[in-house]
C-alpha cells in the first residue's frame, strides 16, 4: 500500500449562483422562444444585497474554537458562503437578499485531531454543528435549526487522497476532496472512481456518501454508497473506524447507518471507496425511441439482462425537444428524427469488453424498437453532462421558474408515478395561472426498476419561493401517494423530512432515533436535517 500526503486547492462556487462564474451559461434563440409561450418575456427583479445577521458565538467559545487550531473566522461574505446549497428555493431566498440561514462561525480544520476537538468545543458550549463540503445539497442539507449557535464546519481543506491499494483496488480520501480532485489523483496512478453526478464539478467524496449520491455511470459502476466500503467518523462520543472487510457477516453493516446520515450521527473525516483502472475504451451513442414508454420498456430489458452498458438514460419527449432546442443538451440538430425519445448509451471499458457489450445491446435496442443515431448525440451529452444546472441561473433571470426533483420505484409502478407527479406539478402550478412544462428523464435503472427525474418551468409569479413551495407539496404527496421513494439521490435535509418521516414509518424512526440519541446525546450535529 502507498501513502500520500497530496492536497488540492479549494475552490468556491460563486454564492447564490451555479458554478464557475468565468463558465457562465446563456439562453439560445430557441430557448427564448420557448419561454415566450409559456408567458415568459419580463426578467426577474435584479438581486437584492443579502444582509447577514451578527454572530450569536460567545468570546469563550470562539477563544476554544481558535484554540483547536484550526482556522476560524465569523465574517460575512464566509459566512454567506455557507450558508445555503443550490435548491431553487435556496437561489430565490438569496435573491430576496435573505441571510437569515447563515452560520455564526466557520471553522476550517485540517486533520481528525482538529475535527474531534471542534466537537468537544461545540459539545462544551452547546453548540450546533452543520459540516460543509461542496455545499451542492439540494434539498436543505446544509440549513439545520437555529436554537443555538450554528459552527459551519467546513472540511474543504480535510482533502487529498490519504492512501492507495492497487492490489485490493481502495483509494482512500479525506471526507472534503472534490471529485474532479480526486479523479485526477487517482488518474495520476492509472485509475478512476468513475462517480460522476451531474454536481461532479462541486460535490466532494465525504458528501457523496452521507447522501447517497447516484453518478451518470451508475449502471456500469454503481451508486456512490455501492463503492464504499468503509468509512472514519467522529462523534460527541468518539471516533469510529467502519468497515473492515469487503463483505462481513459480523452483525449489521453499519455502513449503512452513516451512508445517507447526511452529517446528523458524525461527521465524516475519510471514506475508502472501490475504484477501477482508467477505461482504455469509452463509446457513447445515441439511440431514437417513438415514444416513452418504448424506451423505458426497452431500458428495462437491458436492466433485467446480464450484459449492460456503462451508462444508459432515457429522456421523455418534452426533454428531448428542450434539449435539442439547447445548444448544451443531450443532443443536437442533426441528432435524427425529430419528436419522440433520445436514449444515450455509453460503454466504457477494454475494447475486447466494449466491443462485446456493444454488439450486443445494439442488437437488442434494434430488435426493441430504437433507430440508432450514431455517435453524435452521445458523444454531446458526455461532453455537456455537467452543464445542465449552469442553464438555472439564466432561466431564473429571464423570469422562469424553474426546478428539478426525483424519486424511483419499481418497474411496475413506474408508468403510473410518471403520470401521477406530472399531473400533481402542473395542476399545482397551472392553479396559480403559470402553465408548465414539466420534463422527465430516466437516468439510473436497476433490475426491480428505476428512478424518475422531473425539470419543472413555469412563469415566476411575484413570491416565486410561495409559488414553488405549492408544487413541491403536490409532488411530495403524489409520490408518496404512488407509494414510490421520496428521492433516489437527492438525499432527505430539511425538504423532504416530513414525507421521509411518513415513508419508513414508526418503528424505522424509533431505530434512528435511538442511533442518534447514542452517537450526539445533545443534538449536536445538523439538527432538523433527516430527523426533526
Amino acid at each position: 500500500m502507498t501513502q500520500s500526503e497530496t492536497t488540492v486547492d479549494v475552490v468556491d462556487f460563486e454564492p447564490g449562483r451555479w458554478g464557475n462564474p468565468a463558465d457562465p451559461m446563456h439562453l439560445s434563440d430557441s430557448v427564448i422562444g420557448a419561454l415566450t409561450m409559456l408567458g415568459i418575456n419580463e426578467p426577474a427583479p435584479a438581486p437584492a444585497d443579502v444582509a447577514i445577521p451578527e454572530t450569536r458565538i460567545a468570546d469563550a467559545a470562539l477563544s476554544a474554537l481558535e484554540a483547536t487550531g484550526a482556522a476560524v473566522t465569523t465574517d460575512a461574505a464566509t459566512r454567506r458562503a455557507r450558508m445555503r446549497g443550490f435548491s431553487t428555493p435556496d437561489l430565490l431566498k438569496f435573491r430576496e437578499g435573505d441571510g437569515s440561514d447563515a452560520p455564526d462561525v466557520v471553522v476550517a480544520p485540517t486533520d481528525e485531531a482538529q475535527v474531534a476537538a471542534i466537537l468537544g468545543v461545540a459539545d462544551q458550549h452547546d453548540l450546533s454543528l452543520n459540516p460543509f463540503a461542496g455545499g451542492t445539497t439540494v434539498t436543505g442539507g446544509i440549513m439545520p435549526g437555529r436554537e443555538r449557535p450554528v459552527i459551519s464546519l467546513d472540511l474543504r481543506r480535510l482533502t487529498g487522497l490519504v492512501a492507495f491499494d492497487e492490489i485490493s483496488q481502495i483509494a482512500t480520501f479525506a471526507a472534503g476532496t472534490r471529485l474532479p480532485d480526486a479523479e485526477r489523483l487517482l488518474g495520476e496512478r492509472g485509475f478512476e472512481l468513475g462517480h460522476f453526478p451531474q454536481s461532479y464539478e462541486g460535490a466532494t467524496v465525504g458528501g457523496c456518501a452521507v447522501t447517497r449520491s447516484a453518478g451518470q455511470s451508475s449502471m456500469g459502476y454503481g451508486r456512490f454508497d455501492d463503492m464504499v466500503v468503509g468509512l472514519t467518523i467522529a462523534t460527541p462520543i468518539g471516533l469510529a473506524e467502519i468497515g473492515t472487510a469487503p463483505k462481513s457477516a459480523a452483525g449489521p453493516d453499519l455502513r449503512q447507518l452513516i451512508l445517507g446520515s447526511e452529517g446528523a450521527f458524525g461527521v465524516v473525516t475519510t471514506v475508502r471507496v472501490r475504484v477501477h483502472p482508467v477505461p482504455a475504451v469509452r463509446r457513447f451513442y445515441g439511440w431514437h425511441f417513438p415514444d416513452f414508454g418504448s424506451g423505458a420498456a426497452a431500458i428495462r430489458a437491458l436492466a433485467q439482462n446480464n450484459v449492460k452498458p456503462t451508462v444508459l438514460r432515457l429522456s421523455d419527449e418534452a426533454e428531448t425537444g428542450l434539449n435539442l432546442a439547447n445548444p448544451a443538451g443531450a443532443g443536437s440538430a442533426s441528432a435524427g428524427p425529430v419528436g419522440g425519445c433520445l436514449m444515450v448509451v455509453g460503454f466504457e471499458g477494454d475494447e475486447a469488453d466494449v466491443d462485446c457489450r456493444d454488439a450486443y445491446v445494439t442488437a437488442q435496442l434494434a430488435k426493441l424498437g430504437g433507430t440508432p443515431l450514431g455517435t453524435e448525440p452521445g458523444e454531446h451529452w458526455r461532453e455537456g453532462r455537467f452543464r445542465g444546472p449552469y442553464l438555472r441561473d439564466p432561466l431564473l433571470d429571464a423570469g422562469a421558474l424553474v426546478e428539478t426533483l426525483e424519486t424511483v420505484t419499481f418497474w411496475s409502478n413506474l408508468d403510473k408515478l410518471k403520470a401521477d407527479v406530472t399531473a400533481a406539478v402542473t395542476g399545482a402550478l397551472g392553479d396559480q395561472g403559470t402553465p408548465a412544462v414539466v420534463m422527465c428523464h430516466i437516468s439510473h435503472v436497476y433490475p426491480t426498476g428505476a428512478s424518475l427525474y422531473f425539470t419543472v418551468i413555469a412563469k415566476a409569479l411575484e413570491n416565486p419561493l410561495e409559488q414553488w413551495m405549492k408544487a413541491k407539496n403536490a409532488a411530495n404527496a403524489a409520490i408518496r401517494a404512488a407509494g414510490a421513494a421520496i428521492t433516489h439521490h437527492h438525499a432527505v435535509g430539511t425538504d423532504h423530512r416530513g414525507t421521509y418521516l411518513e415513508e419508513i414509518g414508526d418503528v424505522q424512526q424509533t431505530a434512528l432515533r435511538a442511533v442518534k440519541d447514542a452517537l450526539d446525546p445533545k443534538g449536536l450535529l445538523n439538527p432538523g436535517i433527516l430527523l426533526p
